[in-house]
């Protein structure tokens, strides 16, 4: 089994350095848990708040309602949300949800009109499918299919994904986590006003063990999780050619797939396979499948390690190059 000496030494650098307030790192491959640990006071089975690493968590559950002939990615919003659209000449589809190329305008994270309010405001960014624009709103519309098709709340269905995968910790109760964002307000987000929305974009709460349950689940793709042929849809670039806007612009070197964020020509990292998703607070979740590994980290700082000059990039390229 590969050492993972330098991504250990990463985290406990810059917890060390007082750059994250505190983290978990776990490694993972198709047999499960290699390696994980925790630093600055944290404990290993300790639940935080992962932001928009919930996506793919709720793109999953929609996929899995794909399979079962209940949604495809054509189905427009308005099969759930009849009212979505006011001012809009376009459709909007679970396939332009995912990949953020709705169009749909972005509210705050935290947004004090509710989810549904802002889903519905009228107007729009730019027509569906024409442009990429990062969005979390668009999984209020998400989570709208997957009830419609479904029959049930959207979070029965994230449970099950869970179950499946061998990951009872998922949830969207922020009593669970003892790591509240650190200066989340100084950032721009009330994170309680935030916590009490349950967004199906971004408030998920789960351990490291968990999303690597998840992960090693994807990385055997033995249909635990959804079928090898899923699996490979939700990879496929739904972006590709489209103007890129702020924050993801086009020299970041990636696509939008079913929710993934596929890093396939990521400047700063070694492979090219990589796929998974960040968080708002400073949670990663990636996966590399040509060296069959999947990393995790935790950590707790309002508005993400990025604006204090800590790159993931090094972390990516430590656990990539150590499975070989």
């Amino acid at each position: 089994m590969p050492a993972y000496d330098h991504a250990f030494d990463w985290a406990r650098r810059h917890v060390g350095s007082g750059a994250l307030p505190t983290a978990v790192l776990g490694i993972a491959t198709a047999e499960g848990i290699v390696a994980l640990e925790a630093f600055g006071g944290a404990s290993a089975d300790d639940h935080y708040p992962v932001f928009s690493v919930t996506k793919p968590i709720v793109g999953l559950a929609a996929l899995r309602l794909i399979e079962q002939g209940r949604l495809t990615p054509e189905t427009p919003l308005t099969t759930a949300v009849p009212q979505f659209g006011a001012g809009r000449d376009d459709v909007v589809r679970l396939r332009h949800l995912v990949s953020h190329t709705s169009g749909i305008v972005e509210p705050p994270l935290d947004t004090p009109a509710g989810l549904r309010p802002s889903l519905l405001a009228s107007g729009r960014d730019f027509p569906a499918g024409t442009v990429s624009r990062y969005s979390t709103i668009a999984f209020e519309g998400v989570a709208a299919l997957i009830e419609q098709a479904s029959g049930a709340p959207w979070e029965r269905s994230v449970a099950e994904l869970g179950a499946r995968a061998g990951a009872p910790g998922f949830t969207f109760d922020a009593d669970a986590t003892p790591h509240a964002p650190v200066d989340a307000a100084a950032h721009g987000v009330d994170y309680e006003r935030f916590a009490a929305l349950r967004h199906p974009g971004a408030g998920l709460v789960a351990r490291a063990s968990d999303l690597l349950a998840l992960g090693s689940a994807l990385l055997r793709n033995d249909g635990t999780v959804v079928t090898p042929l899923s699996a490979e849809a939700m990879l496929r670039p739904l972006t590709a050619g489209l103007p890129k806007l702020e924050p993801y612009r086009a020299e970041r070197g990636q696509d939008w797939g079913f929710t993934w964020n596929l890093r396939h020509s990521g400047p700063g990292l070694l492979a090219r396979d990589t796929f998974g998703h960040g968080g708002w607070a400073g949670a990663e979740f990636w996966l590399t499948p040509s060296r069959g590994v999947c990393f995790v980290l935790l950590t707790n700082i309002g508005g993400g390690f990025a604006r204090l000059g800590v790159d993931a990039d090094e972390l990516h390229n430590a656990v990539a190059a150590a499975a070989g």
